[in-house]
């Protein structure tokens, strides 16, 4: 048999949620879609109810969309479907820890754009007693041979998808694995008891102390015997482990109870909607962008008049920022501060008034007198347009940011670099400045638009933008 007790000792020292470990998450995970989860070595009985098994190595958690594999095993019926999962994650990247010159750990940072695919092979069946052929090898690598010798070439198929696969022995992919599941599980009480429903997103165990003012922004789980403060904003997909005093004690799977989610009759492709609204918010952008350029051409000579007149050249400023995805960018603006910025702002540091990593402090020395008057307008952001047209940038989205900037909380960094960055946003138009918020309300405003992206939605934020600098509200 194949050797688990390394495997068995590893998920004992796991943490647990809502009383499951990780490997028994993605158990019920695919339960609740009337799937059981099938591996060599493992005790639990091969179950009548379940609609499919997942014939997966001892190694492996998984998430895919089922409705991507439902037409093949619906028309063509094979015993056994062969599934070849690609895992490229792109842009790919690389996250380092960061210390201190006393080996002090400071931060993580995340380098993009290295490439990071990779294939890896699972089956489903609808027969017991193939999923039973799986679990009785001794490895892998057996299980397969025994899957080819057993059934006939014209009662297997194939087929290659894109989805996520994790490696248990891999703490940071046990991790990682949690935080996709909470944005990809909606309805976790399906297949586990003793949790709640708090808000859109958000689960919490039964016991879990969640005060009626809790702020969440995006999905998050709170274990067992946890106590949420009130006074602190949680930014998803988070996940508050289980108090280990308070972890209750986990019921079997009740398979006849369960109603399967993605197994048949998948509604319009939630990718095809997304694909569609990416393609008219892109048309949209490259007219905006068109007709503003039109409009304004005639200020720009008066603009870079009025900075060569106060401090010499250059008119435009081209600050690197991230675009969709960590992609490097000059974001283009018309010069509104001193040619010696850079140095000013080192010796001014420590009066910093934001809450965040951006610099902020009112009365800023570094402004030119044009710049003060460029800013109030918001005609230093003009030049913009051109980057919407080159495709870096969107009319609305979040504020592009630096890389040195988005290093600050994981989720919120990778939730604005799903989209392009806007020439205004929901934060633009929304945020208080009040004194220890900013960065809060930044994250905050950035994750709401994500989320709740449509065209009524831009209008509405290139509105309140337009009033705002008329100073009409």
């Amino acid at each position: 048999m194949i050797q688990n007790a390394q495997a068995d000792t590893d998920r004992s020292q796991w943490p647990t949620m809502w009383g499951l470990n990780p490997d028994q998450l993605h158990v019920r995970f695919w339960a609740a879609r009337g799937v059981q989860v099938v591996r060599q070595g493992e005790r639990p009985e091969i179950v009548e109810d379940a609609e499919l098994f997942l014939l997966v190595d001892p190694r492996t958690m998984t998430i895919f969309r089922l409705r991507q594999l439902m037409d093949q095993l619906t028309w063509l019926k094979p015993d056994l479907l062969q599934v070849r999962i690609r895992d490229s994650r792109e842009p790919g990247y690389r996250e380092h820890a960061i210390s201190d010159d006393d080996g002090r750990f400071k931060r993580f940072e995340r380098d993009y754009g290295v490439g990071d695919s990779r294939l890896t092979r699972v089956a489903l069946t609808p027969h017991r007693h193939i999923a039973e052929v799986w679990r009785s090898a001794p490895s892998p690598r057996d299980g397969w041979r025994r899957l080819r010798r057993d059934i006939p070439h014209t009662r297997r198929s194939a087929m290659t998808i894109s989805g996520r696969v994790y490696d248990q022995h891999a703490d940071g992919q046990v991790v990682q694995f949690v935080r996709d599941l909470v944005q990809a599980w909606r309805r976790p009480d399906a297949t586990i008891d003793h949790v709640d429903r708090h808000a859109n997103g958000v689960w919490a165990g039964n016991d879990a102390v969640v005060p009626p003012g809790a702020r969440f922004i995006g999905n998050v789980w709170v274990g067992a015997g946890r106590t949420v403060d009130e006074q602190v904003n949680i930014v998803g997909p988070a996940v508050l482990w289980d108090d280990p005093a308070h972890r209750p004690t986990v019921e079997e799977v009740r398979w006849r109870e369960i109603e399967p989610t993605e197994v048949f009759a998948a509604p319009l492709s939630t990718k095809l909607r997304s694909n569609l609204h990416r393609a008219a918010k892109r048309a949209f952008d490259i007219v905006f962008a068109s007709v503003v350029l039109v409009l304004t051409l005639p200020l720009y000579p008066l603009i870079m008049l009025a900075i060569w007149l106060e401090d010499g050249r250059p008119f435009f400023f081209a600050h690197e920022r991230e675009a969709m995805g960590g992609e490097p960018f000059p974001c283009l603006k018309f010069r509104s501060m001193r040619k010696d910025a850079d140095a000013i702002k080192r010796r001014l540091e420590e009066e910093n008034q934001s809450d965040g990593p951006q610099f902020f402090i009112e009365d800023d020395p570094r402004m030119t007198r044009v710049g003060k008057v460029l800013r109030a307008l918001q005609l230093d952001e003009l030049p913009q347009f051109l980057n919407v047209l080159f495709g870096d940038m969107s009319v609305v989205g979040p504020r592009p940011s630096p890389f040195k900037e988005n290093q600050f909380c994981p989720a919120w960094r990778e939730t604005r670099l799903s989209v392009r960055p806007g020439v205004t946003g929901l934060w633009q138009i929304m945020r208080t400045r009040e004194e220890g918020l900013d960065f809060q309300e930044w994250i905050r405003y950035d994750i709401e638009y994500v989320e709740r992206a449509s065209f009524a939605l831009d209008l509405w934020i290139i509105w309140k933008t337009i009033l705002l600098i008329i100073r009409w509200r």
